[in-house]
């Protein structure tokens, strides 16, 4: 006697589950511009490694015989794959069945894939479209919602076990709202699609019906609301755009806080000294300039890997590399508010430096800091508070600090820029003080600037003489920096920080622990 039919069973069900929700549901998913999951998990992930868990999870009916009738399979698709050589954790959102609104069994297959990742020390991969939990698999007997106050959702909990020990990326691929875009942004890096993805807490008919308002799910979810409102780091033109992204990201971190970031060979010479350093500072200090140019002269070519642009803009976070090491870069912006901290900016740089310390990967500051972003929207905002919280954050992280200041170092705001024992140097244009020169100048010296019989040229008298009091000449010759350098030699000299900071970085133990904050 063989056990040839129930074999034949499992056939018959995995079938069955790869044909998603059916022909048409597919066929639509399609003619949105949208993948199937599976086809989803295949573009992602190396050639025939995805390994799936609960291929036969679902609902099956059998006849009297014992013959599979029908068969519906789960709406979450979970696995382990290899991606670029590295095994990962992959965890997918069906949206041909039943709009992947999550029934019992298919929350338990994401708990599955998060409870995998850390099991494991995997990285996390969640590929999101769907909208919630479905209200009749919510509820239990009598229409009861089957929720139990008196126990920790197990969902919950290894989701965040996930985020702590693990790096996480989340894709939102199409409409994600309510618990799926709380899984979207339970992550290290969360990517959208530009044209077909949302990101909501619920949708417009919930919306309506709460409020009375008619909205779309774009004006509610769209790539520029998100994106702005920091809730999504990354936008992707399509969907080979966010398997790159999540691809570029994975590569720079190690696999869990256990272990170290992977050193790739970049064939970039880490003596390279480039000459446009010299003189790409303006010398007139109210006016702008790139400072992405800077970053991409500095760090390994073409590595520079930017997190979230369009929210916080007055701040550039992302990673690199330094000979083939990673590091994370945290450098101000002039052209966005002149590179002042803002709210917005400080909650970017909190978020940042904490991943960075989580993965054990040292910090580059790159500094033209005039202060906390002023006035009445800033005061609005909450900008003080979220400007400490981000600094208490940035004095408790364990990771080496290099702090290049390139021009502006000025007030409480600088503090952000620099770890407990950050190796700090300067260039030749670079400036110190309690408050940049015409906002000091303006406050200390109001009355005598007004009584003076020119006071436009007694007001740049007194700005010349504050801002040769503020030049970086009289810090360093007070040791007041470890270092000053010429700007061509910044990449030389982070490239030997990096060499000098290996074994500090070897004996940080794992896992953070932070004290409370404001």
């Amino acid at each position: 006697m063989s056990w040839e039919r129930e074999v034949e069973g499992i056939r018959a069900r995995r079938e069955l589950a790869g044909e998603h929700g059916g022909e048409e549901a597919v066929a639509k998913q399609h003619g949105r511009g949208r993948f199937t999951v599976r086809e989803r998990v295949a573009a992602l992930v190396d050639d025939d490694s995805f390994r799936e868990y609960g291929s036969v999870a679902g609902v099956g009916e059998v006849d009297d015989a014992g013959e599979l009738k029908s068969f519906g399979p789960a709406n979450v698709v979970t696995g382990s794959a290899r991606l670029d050589g590295r095994p990962v954790v992959v965890c997918g959102d069906d949206f041909t069945i039943g709009g992947a609104a999550y029934s019992a069994v298919g929350i338990r297959k994401g708990a599955f894939g998060d409870e995998l990742a850390v099991r494991r020390k995997l990285p996390m991969v969640r590929l999101l479209e769907g909208g919630g939990a479905k209200i009749s698999g919510a509820m239990g007997a009598r229409n009861r919602s089957g929720f139990d106050l008196t126990a920790v959702s197990f969902s919950n909990v290894s989701m965040a076990e996930a985020l702590r020990t693990v790096p996480v990326v989340c894709c939102a691929l199409g409409p994600v709202a309510g618990f799926p875009a709380a899984r979207l942004v339970a992550s290290h890096l969360s990517i959208m699609t530009r044209d077909t993805a949302q990101v909501l807490i619920g949708g417009p008919a919930l919306v309506e019906r709460a409020t009375g308002e008619r909205t779309t799910k774009e004006e509610l979810g769209g790539a520029d609301v998100v994106l702005r409102s920091g809730a999504v780091d990354n936008v992707a033109e399509d969907e080979a755009d966010v398997w790159r992204q999540t691809r570029r990201f994975l590569s720079y971190l190690p696999s869990n806080i256990w272990q170290a970031a992977p050193r790739v060979e970049s064939g970039d010479p880490r003596d390279r000294r480039e000459e446009k350093l010299i003189s790409i500072v303006p010398r007139d200090r109210r006016r702008a300039y790139r400072m992405r140019r800077i970053v991409d002269a500095v760090f390994d070519r073409e590595s520079f890997f930017e997190m979230t642009p369009l929210f916080g803009r007055s701040v550039i976070t992302g990673l690199a590399r330094l000979d083939g090491r990673t590091v994370g870069v945290f450098a101000n912006d002039p052209y966005h508010l002149g590179g002042s901290m803002s709210a917005a900016s400080s909650r970017k740089v909190r978020r940042f430096v904490e991943t960075c310390d989580q993965f054990n990967l040292p910090i580059v500051a790159l500094t033209d800091e005039p202060g906390f972003h002023i006035g009445p929207e800033a005061e609005r905002a909450g900008t003080i508070r979220f400007g400490t919280e981000a600094l208490i954050a940035s004095m408790q992280t364990r990771v080496p600090w290099a702090t290049v200041v390139v021009r502006k170092s000025f007030g409480v705001a600088a503090g952000i820029h620099l770890g407990p024992g950050s190796f700090a140097v300067a260039w030749p244009s670079a400036e110190f003080g309690a408050l940049p020169v015409e906002g000091g100048v303006a406050l200390a010296y109001g009355r005598e600037i007004a009584a003076a019989p020119d006071p436009e040229a007694r007001r740049r008298e007194i700005e010349d003489e504050v801002a040769r009091a503020q030049s970086v000449f009289p810090r360093a010759e007070e040791f007041g920096v470890h270092e000053l350098i010429d700007p061509r030699d910044t990449r030389p000299v982070l490239c030997d920080w990096m060499d000098e900071v290996q074994h500090a970085l070897a004996s940080n133990p794992p896992g953070r622990s932070y004290a409370a904050r404001p």
